[in-house]
């Protein structure tokens, strides 16, 4: 089994080398017991993004130079040979142990369509830790209603899920159309048809605060809820347009 992990990106300099480290870390680590490609999607970044890119060896870069993080993704998609296909953000960090345990996971059960877990937000006070935990178990439980209760979807946290190629492809992979807002609640939702979707607090990612810093925890949690909603509802989010946020935190 192959694991392709697509990184796309935009002008994210300041993330992307700590990003690609942390997965080099890992696949270092395992001692080349497992087939794994890095692929990085350059989305029309115009900073030094490619550049960096570039010093790590082994690792693919694909251009993209239509705007938009699910064109990124399905370009990374399009250009991958894996089995499982990994969705990272590049701005986001791999804890130990979380290469393994994708194969551990898609291993140990054939019907296993997609896997994803929380973020973990660095540099975030305890106060807004709390309340992204409550936010997840919320999630958590409308995954198991919408899941195996009411049969209309299923929950994937965008920047930390991994999709079956077969399942995937089965459902004519990414929705372009989808620029961001509701990207992995359309695609939980599509492929929760084919296969079993997993969420579990088990497979956490680091990833950073900068969403929530720029617009507040409650504004950026409406934002999210209310495009989770509506791709539930109309196969469609509320959003159209986004923002990208670059500055560190």
């Amino acid at each position: 089994m192959k694991l392709s992990i697509v990184i796309p990106a935009y002008n994210e300099e300041k993330y992307i080398a700590r990003c690609l480290q942390s997965v080099i870390t890992q696949i270092e680590a395992l001692a080349s017991r497992r087939d794994i490609e890095i692929i990085v999607v350059n989305n029309a970044s115009v900073d030094r993004t490619a550049e960096i890119v570039g010093q790590f060896a082994g690792v693919s870069l694909v251009a993209e130079s239509q705007r938009g993080l699910v064109r990124a993704r399905q370009a990374g998609f399009a250009a991958s040979t894996g089995d499982l296909i990994a969705n990272v953000d590049a701005d986001t960090k791999l804890p130990a142990g979380w290469v393994e345990k994708v194969f551990v996971e898609f291993e140990n059960n054939e019907k296993l369509v997609a896997l994803s877990g929380p973020f973990i937000y660095t540099h975030s006070s305890k106060w807004s830790a709390a309340l992204v935990w409550f936010w997840y178990r919320v999630g958590q439980l409308t995954h198991f209603l919408n899941q195996y209760i009411l049969k209309r979807g299923a929950m994937l946290q965008g920047g930390n899920f991994i999709l079956r190629r077969s399942a995937l492809e089965k459902i004519g992979g990414y929705d372009t159309s989808i620029d961001f807002w509701g990207e992995d609640t359309d695609i939980a939702t599509r492929i929760s048809k084919v296969g079993r979707v997993k969420f579990t607090f088990d497979f956490p990612i680091y990833t950073s605060a900068r969403r929530f810093k720029k617009d507040g925890f409650l504004v950026a949690a409406w934002k999210y809820f209310i495009n989770y909603v509506w791709v539930l509802l109309f196969r469609k989010p509320f959003l159209k347009e986004y923002e990208e946020i670059e500055e560190d935190v």
